[in-house]
């Protein structure tokens, strides 16, 4: 078991303005095999998961009076969270996690990656190429490799961003990143304070509204809900959702859908708003203003609320605005080139490293300012990005030991013991077990997932 301060974790913690005392309590279990890669992927995900756990503990201890409780993280437990969507299982079937058209290809003068997972997306996609949508999935791929390997990168990516749909030109590693921020903070307003009882998890009581879709948000509000808050996911009625993806992230929420621009669902909103401790978004910087939910129109509604944002590509610059994934961030960032195979076919992390681990940041995030609100009032404001824990990722860690590629990567660690199995609606689930360490962190979420959109917008 590591027994010194680990300074990735040193980091996340200090973005996060904890006191830099309590690291003392963080400790790691450590395990071979998890996450290889060329990058700290190993150092990133315990980092963000252990500060989280702390983040937890602080905020037990805050609310019972005690000491913060003792930090011990098992690296097997994060690496087999960091791929919980490859762990799931439902009815013994395993789901596909990125569809025939969401992929690498080559372009005239390189490479791209696109994502078309969604059938929006995926329409938008073939209609920017001129790709008549007909006949299976294999020879609408066949049709789409030959489109695009006549075709610059950089045409590829702005004619479809145009159509409205996600392809990114594989980028170089670049330095143009580095001055992203991975956490910003701000105190809003002189909010009078709300003081959390004593109770028998860090979050029990809090009232999350959960705006969020994909993998980073669901990550963090599916943390908060195993801590006890009460999170209600709220979604579009237009926007589809696939099953499989909210089977994984859906532990212990409920999910409900709105139309925030139908009066009726309106006032719903409203009076979910006017409750709610917490409000997390996951959509383009932006989008979500012409409905009224810009943060600053959040908190003048709702003072001392803590809005959280987690956004793909930042929230300044020309792609502050553009639609974005995981997978599209690593090619764009220089990730793919940096995990590149010997015939030069663009690579990717073990992982969908940037999303689990900026969801931990985001849930540690909230933790931290439901803390702070104890002690002085007054709301918060926080943003994360996938691109500036990409940045993160690439220039501000140290491996704890050093590797290259030819350094052997050691055995795979077991995941059988951190994959659990029970019945749900959608099925029977196997699953990753959550991985926070702190003393008092429960095993397992209260309930599985509920069907996505079929519960009451209401607080319990």
């Amino acid at each position: 078991m590591t027994q010194r301060i680990d300074a990735t974790t040193a980091h996340a913690w200090a973005a996060l303005g904890g006191a830099p005392q309590l690291l003392q309590r963080v400790s790691y279990v450590p395990a071979d095999g998890v996450l290889p890669s060329r990058l700290p992927v190993r150092e990133l995900a315990r980092a963000t998961v252990g500060a989280c756990s702390l983040a937890a503990a602080e905020l037990a201890a805050r609310r019972s009076g005690g000491a913060v409780s003792a930090v011990r993280v098992a690296e097997a437990a994060v690496g087999t969270a960091f791929v919980s969507e490859r762990h799931l299982r439902i009815d013994g079937r395993k789901p596909v996690n990125f569809a025939p058209l969401s992929g690498f290809w080559r372009a005239a003068d390189g490479w791209v990656r696109t994502h078309a997972n969604y059938p929006h997306h995926r329409a938008r996609l073939l209609a920017a190429l001129g790709i008549a949508d007909q006949g299976d999935e294999d020879a609408l791929a066949k049709r789409l490799a030959e489109e695009l390997a006549g075709r610059p990168a950089q045409w590829i990516q702005e004619t479809v961003y145009e159509a409205g749909g996600l392809a990114v030109a594989v980028g170089p590693p670049t330095q143009t990143a580095t001055d992203l921020e991975l956490i910003e903070s701000r105190h809003v307003g002189e909010a009078a304070l709300r003081p959390l009882p004593p109770a028998p998890l860090p979050a029990s009581g809090v009232r999350v509204l959960d705006l969020t879709r994909v993998i980073a948000g669901p990550v963090a509000t599916r943390t908060l809900a195993l801590l006890g808050a009460d999170v209600l996911r709220v979604d579009s009625p237009r926007l589809p959702e696939a099953a499989d993806a909210h089977a994984d992230t859906g532990f212990g929420k409920r999910s409900t859908r709105l139309d925030l621009a139908d009066p009726r669902d309106r006032q719903t909103f409203e009076e979910l708003l006017a409750h709610a401790d917490a409000v997390v978004t996951g959509y383009r910087p932006g989008a979500l203003d012409r409905l009224g939910l810009a943060p600053d129109a959040l908190l003048e509604r709702r003072p001392g609320l803590v809005v959280a944002q987690v956004s793909a590509w930042g929230w300044s610059g020309p792609w502050a605005g553009r639609r974005g994934f995981d997978s599209l961030v690593q090619a764009a960032t220089g990730i793919a080139a940096l995990e590149a195979g010997p015939d030069s076919h663009p690579g990717a992390l073990p992982a969908q490293a940037l999303d689990h681990g900026t969801g931990y940041l985001l849930a540690a995030a909230v933790l931290r300012a439901l803390t702070e609100r104890q002690e002085s009032g007054g709301g918060r404001h926080l943003r994360l990005s996938l691109a500036a824990t990409a940045s993160w990722l690439m220039h501000g860690i140290t491996p704890a030991t050093p590797t290259t590629r030819d350094t052997p990567l050691g055995d795979a660690y077991d995941p059988a013991p951190w994959l659990v199995e029970r019945p749900a609606p959608y099925g029977h689930l196997r699953y990753a077990r959550p991985p926070l360490g702190h003393a008092d962190a429960p095993r397992d979420w209260s309930h599985p997932p509920t069907l996505w959109g079929t519960d009451r917008p209401m607080w319990l």
